[in-house]
């Protein structure tokens, strides 16, 4: 079949790599790509929002599947376009449509889902203009650290960790009445602290049935020892050894079942994948956050690890059965190291080369902000590359993408050395 990924990331890399190796596939293109995706595909030049050049181009290339990589197309509604046009509709989506996709675009539209659902998850409550002053006398009843949450969509920049009752007030102000976070912000969620340590869980359903797929932890911060500012990801690890079988047991009984269960009796239809943003609270899991996509650098982890043809998973999805679909996992470890441009996530320079990742023999090598001009591979964006080991132990995978992401060169490169070693 012909198949479609949306998408220019290293999240969309790791899909077309792992999609590229089924025999299911006929063609496949990565809508816009990057200079690495064009090797499992070709690349075309559409915005992942222009719904109706998608369209137009998937009825041109007899396109059967579409595989939609980030949040924002799926929250702004391409699956329901699919769905109301007669051409388009029998065309696979894979992913949820608008409504579904709220667990992600709306933080208030999620909780109250997990409340419904008895979902466990941090004591909340929401607020808007209308209601600010009763939200800053309610911030003097919470404990230190307060969450502060932009109900929308702020591309990972929305969520703030207030240690102060000032501090807490000023931004709940900031982001309300100075729209600090644009629309996303007119709405913000009030969420308790959780003191523990941060997980993923990713889950593929058809709406009925489900497959748990291999569970990673990414690693947010920019400098080495978790310290700095927040970024999208600067490595994962998949599996994670603080989750044993007993915790996941519980995750799949207490989070999982009762998510898709949840969705089914709000009569809200579901087709793709739901990240479980978990936070392991002395043994015990807590959803911190639902994402309606596979996480980045996170699925360059957790695809390598799929032994099962990953097409014929995603076509039980599109055909409701996914419950007849064989599946199984590497016992393997992989490692994924993210090397970014110097300066990031402040202000960075695009443009640099990139050169000696010929030379990266033992890991694969995702690309992320990449861009071809002539014959050079350039930067062009925060987070460039995403070096990807796959070991038999997590030592090996970590000594391996670290090692390889210090063979890639490019003017100002970074990356931190220590990813996944607080877990040996």
């Amino acid at each position: 079949m012909n198949i479609l990924i949306i998408g220019s990331g290293g999240r969309e890399s790791a899909f077309a790599y792992k999609i590229s190796k089924s025999p299911k596939l006929s063609k496949l293109f990565i809508a816009p790509g990057n200079a690495g995706t064009g090797q499992y595909g070709e690349n075309v030049a559409l915005k992942v929002t222009d719904f109706k050049g998608i369209g137009e181009f998937s009825l041109a290339n007899n396109i059967e599947m579409i595989v939609v990589g980030p949040e924002e197309p799926l929250v702004k509604g391409i699956h329901d376009y699919f769905l109301a046009d007669e051409q388009l509709k029998h065309i696979a989506v894979v992913g949820p449509q608008a409504e579904g996709a709220q667990l992600e675009g709306s933080k208030d539209f999620s909780k109250e889902f997990m409340i419904r659902h008895q979902v466990p998850t941090a004591a909340f409550r929401s607020f808007d203009k209308s209601n600010l002053e009763e939200g800053l006398a309610y911030l003097d009843t919470q404990k230190l650290p307060i969450v502060l949450k932009a109900d929308g969509l702020a591309a990972g920049k929305g969520v703030l960790i207030c240690e102060s009752y000032e501090d807490a007030k000023a931004e709940l102000k900031a982001m309300i009445s100075d729209a600090k976070f644009g629309e996303a912000s007119q709405v913000v969620v009030v969420e308790e602290f959780l003191k523990g340590i941060e997980l993923s869980v990713f889950v593929l359903t058809d709406g009925e049935n489900y497959k748990v797929l291999p569970s990673a932890k990414d690693y947010k911060r920019i400098g080495e020892g978790d310290t700095g500012l927040n970024t999208g990801g600067m490595g994962s690890v998949s599996p994670v050894p603080f989750a044993d079988q007993v915790f996941l047991d519980k995750v799949e009984e207490r989070i999982i079942k009762p998510t898709v269960d949840g969705l089914k009796k709000d009569n809200i239809p579901y087709k793709g994948f739901i990240f479980i943003g978990l936070m392991n609270v002395d043994g015990e899991p807590f959803v911190i956050e639902y994402n309606v996509r596979m996480g980045d650098p996170e699925t360059e982890s957790v695809l390598v690890r799929i032994d099962s043809d990953l097409v014929d998973l995603l076509e039980g999805v599109a055909q409701g059965n996914l419950a007849d679909r064989s599946y199984t996992v590497s016992p393997k470890t992989a490692a994924t190291v993210v090397i970014v441009s110097g300066g990031y996530p402040g202000d960075y320079e695009n443009g640099k080369v990139i050169s000696n990742m010929e030379n990266v023999k033992e890991s694969i090598v995702f690309h992320a902000g990449t861009k071809q001009v002539g014959a050079n591979v350039v930067t062009a964006g925060g987070r460039v590359l995403a070096i990807t080991a796959l070991e038999e132990d997590l030592f090996s995978a970590l000594q391996q993408a670290t090692a390889d992401a210090g063979r890639v060169f490019f003017e100002g490169k970074y990356f931190r050395t220590d990813i996944g070693f607080d877990l040996i």
